[in-house]
């Protein structure tokens, strides 16, 4: 096995040269172990390294800044599945921009780890005035991190300190800067002097917590208790908690206070929009739809593309947002994704034209290419944006259960962004309260290798067939009840 000794510091750098030689000689990634100082020596030794191979090792921008990240992970396997993902990139088209593959999965979750982690370091971290016989003053800070990620995090530090002489010390090493930021090895914890700022921070603390909006779980889960030691205003805490039933009375007795010179045009505004009368039939809606402008995705597309079927479908059926085809004629689903999802369609026998077939973003998103125009998802903020839109589809429509084709149309109906992989092919209840069945997005399908998509069409299929049955059963039991 070929061992790689990864340094304490520049991990990532260390490993993107590792990484590149050995997949330029092909080596299978159970070839390579992949060490830290950590790491004991191997009992069998480790084999020589390979000549770098003639194969040209490509890697994307998004992929070295997920790697970047994920290189500041504890996992020890860490190393290993980004190496994994690289040599599986060189041959697997769009591997890296998969939201649904298991690998990609979980390098997702190793980074959104390390950057909660981060956040919190820049949250919770407190420096201490020490004394100094320079003109620049001196501060140190004591933080235990879940995470290696001092080099990832400290720059935060040194952008926004850049007068003042400082030092983080962590279990990982220590981080000092003078104008240039360094990093040594670890010590121990520092004895840190008591700082009169400290104090002005726990008056602040104290005059603005708000009993009336105190949620214990929610606070311990972003202020986490293993932070608690290391932080001045924690002390207060328990006091204030204490105390917030009466200062809630207090304030609920004080009753209301003058409202500002402006309140009155303010009332007066949302009055008048709660006045507007809403479209009151589905093609009052989609005229009214045509001129758009709830964000900015409507600066840019050709049109609005507004959903179309049967208005009394069963079945909604919600992908995530027009494509190139759909933005130029004005009509969903008859791009490639479109013709495979009507195909699978025929196949287990629903018929498009008895169903309701929309997208939870009316309009198209994109990033020109030369003369290409290349589809972007929609972000959250969209999404929320044009759920005004399809909470009117489904006041008209009123379906009985609705397919969400990807992780876009989930999220929303459900509001939920888990990743698809675990909730393909399972029930769940949007936000409105009707059924939703949950599946791939065409679109996905197509981008995968000939047998990963194989797989994936007919789990596509199934759940389509599992739709219709469902509203075979509801037909049934319905007309059970009416005979």
């Amino acid at each position: 096995m070929i061992r790689v000794d990864l340094p304490r510091f520049d991990r990532f750098e260390a490993w993107r040269a590792a990484a590149r030689h050995l997949a330029s000689a092909e080596i299978a990634p159970e070839q390579i172990l992949w060490a830290t100082e950590a790491t004991p020596p191997d009992l069998f030794g480790a084999a020589p390294w390979p000549e770098p191979g003639a194969r040209a090792v490509q890697a994307t921008p998004a992929f070295l800044t997920l790697a970047r990240t994920v290189s500041s992970h504890s996992d020890p396997e860490a190393w290993g599945l980004l190496y994994l993902a690289l040599m599986r990139g060189q041959s697997e088209r769009g591997l890296w921009a998969n939201p649904g593959d298991p690998l990609m999965i979980r390098l997702q979750a190793l980074a959104k780890a390390v950057r909660r982690d981060i956040h919190k370091m820049h949250a919770f971290l407190r420096f201490h005035e020490l004394a100094s016989e320079g003109p620049r003053r001196a501060f140190a800070a004591w933080f235990e991190p879940a995470h290696p990620i001092l080099q990832a995090a400290t720059p935060f530090f040194s952008a926004r300190f850049t007068d003042m002489d400082w030092l983080i010390a962590t279990p990982e090493g220590v981080a000092r800067f003078d104008g240039v930021l360094r990093f040594e090895g670890p010590s121990p914890a520092p004895d840190l002097p008591p700082d009169a700022s400290h104090a002005l921070w726990q008056v602040y603390f104290a005059n603005i917590f708000n009993p009336a909006r105190v949620k214990i779980a929610a606070m311990r889960s972003e202020m986490p208790l293993k932070y608690w030691k290391n932080l001045p205003e924690t002390a207060l805490i328990p006091e204030m908690l204490a105390d917030a039933p009466r200062r809630l009375q207090a304030m609920a007795e004080a009753g209301a206070s003058t409202p500002p010179a402006f309140a009155a045009k303010v009332t007066a505004r949302l009055r008048s929009l709660e006045a507007q009368d809403l479209p009151a039939s589905m093609a009052e809606a989609r005229a009214q739809a045509q001129s758009c402008s709830r964000c900015t995705l409507c600066q840019h597309a050709t049109q609005t593309v507004w959903g179309e079927g049967d208005p009394d479908a069963a079945l909604m059926v919600l992908g995530e947002a027009p494509g190139d085809r759909e933005d130029l004629e004005g009509r969903p689903f008859v791009g490639p994704a479109g013709q495979l999802l009507r195909q699978v369609m025929a196949e287990v026998g629903l018929d498009p034209a008895r169903l309701w077939m929309t997208n939870a973003v009316k309009h198209f998103k994109f990033t020109p290419r030369g003369k290409r125009r290349m589809h972007q998802s929609p972000n959250g903020s969209e999404i929320q944006h044009c759920r005004w839109w399809l909470d009117l589809e489904r006041r008209f429509v009123a379906p009985r259960l609705s397919l969400a084709l990807g992780a876009s149309a989930a999220f929303g109906l459900t509001g939920n962004h888990a990743p698809l992989a675990g909730r393909r092919g399972k029930i769940e209840t949007a936000e409105d309260g009707g059924p939703v069945l949950i599946t791939w997005h065409p679109s996905f399908i197509l981008r995968l290798p000939p047998a990963e998509a194989q797989r994936a069409r007919a789990e596509f299929a199934q759940d389509l067939a599992l739709a219709q049955q469902m509203l075979a059963d509801r037909e049934a039991r319905h007309s059970t009840q009416i005979s």
